[in-house]
């Protein structure tokens, strides 16, 4: 399972676990999962869709950072999806 944050200026918007995330990025969609190599990415405009959590938020814009199956997300602006 991967650890899993997902925070905007405004709040914590997801702090839980997770089976796998897949994020826009700047340049394309990326997918994770448990045991990923470590990551860093700049996210664009999209959809990030968290599995198993069943839980999704559009997202402008941000990071994010995978290592050691934790993953945080840090967006400029996020909406649940």
């Amino acid at each position: 399972m991967l650890k899993v944050s997902v925070i905007s200026p405004e709040a914590v918007l997801f702090e839980g676990e997770t089976e796998s995330v897949v994020a826009p990025a700047y340049d394309g969609e990326v997918g994770i999962l448990t045991g990923h190599a470590p990551l860093m990415a700049l996210l664009g405009f999209g959809v990030l869709r968290l599995g198993g959590a069943s839980k999704s938020f559009n997202v402008n814009g941000g990071f994010m950072q995978v290592l050691n199956d934790q993953v945080r997300v840090v967006t400029e602006k996020a909406t649940a999806a």
